[in-house]
């Protein structure tokens, strides 16, 4: 079996790829506009950011919740030997365009990985192993065989294994007579037209185990001292959520994006992968 690689980041074996290879649009989450393929002005000649520790007062909130799920070490230090971009600036079109490839491959091994642990399934569990290995293969190879990947197959594939595992969990907690909001998203694709519109909504004290939430809207909602045991959270837009004393912590398929760009206190429980964000406390 293939080992896996670490699906968390490790920014200081990393070239600051997430600071160079994508783009991102002065927003609310941003304050300034950046061209892809660009290094952000506040780094560092080191790959350090100048104000790490200041990023959402200055209008980078967005960085603050971005998560590259291990992507760039990896291709920093495996894929690319440890030779910068800016060692190596012919590196520099390659090297982006497989972090981005890269960084899609380790988030689907995030909810594979899930999706093995959970299931009561052998055969499921099987499923998601081979998956893993096929994926963890691709994302270890040269920089030639990652960019000739079929990312949107393997999206195929993993998506219709993690709503298997997704049907089986609920219907433990009797999913048949929950509301139902699959939005049709795979993992780490954008919201898809048809995702529940959910923005704002009081979801407040609830119990809602077993609840199919994949890929809804859930901008600004209440869910302070909610159950979401066994809750579908692929790809749920939690953006601003309250999520105060609510219990995430067997949530199925969130990942630490989704909990950055949320609102929680130190009565939030989350699953043990997870980390409680700094603006939280």
């Amino acid at each position: 079996m293939t080992i896996s690689p670490t699906l968390s980041p490790d920014c200081g074996n990393c070239f600051a790829l997430c600071c160079t290879a994508l783009g991102f649009t002065r927003s609310a989450d941003f304050a300034i506009d950046k061209p892809a393929a660009s290094p952000c002005p506040n780094m560092a000649d080191d790959f350090s950011c100048t104000i790490h520790q200041r990023l959402r007062p200055r209008g980078f909130r967005g960085c603050t919740v971005f998560d590259c799920f291990g992507a760039g070490q990896v291709v920093s230090q495996h894929t690319f030997a440890g030779t910068s971009w800016t060692q190596d600036p012919s590196s520099k079109s390659s090297m982006f365009a497989v972090f981005k490839v890269v960084r899609q491959l380790h988030e689907m091994l995030w909810y594979l990985d899930e999706a093995r642990q959970r299931t009561f399934d052998p055969d499921l569990a099987f499923t998601a192993e081979r998956l893993s290995d096929c994926i963890t293969t691709a994302a270890q190879g040269d920089a030639s065989t990652v960019l000739a990947t079929d990312v949107e197959a393997m999206h195929g594939e993993v998506r219709t294994l993690l709503m298997e595992v997704s049907e089986e969990l609920r219907a433990s907690y009797g999913a048949e007579d929950k509301p139902t909001f699959d939005a049709g998203r795979q993992p780490g694709a954008d919201a898809m037209p048809g995702s529940a519109d959910l923005m704002g909504a009081n979801l407040a004290n609830q119990k809602l185990c077993g609840s199919d939430f994949r890929g809804a809207y859930l901008i600004g909602a209440n869910l302070r001292k909610s159950d979401l045991t066994a809750v579908d959270l692929l790809g749920a837009d939690l953006r601003g959520s309250q999520l105060h004393g609510a219990d995430l912590s067997r949530a199925l398929y969130l990942t630490q994006p989704q909990i950055n760009a949320a609102e929680g206190d130190p009565s939030t429980l989350l699953p043990p992968r997870l980390t409680r964000p700094d603006h939280w406390w």
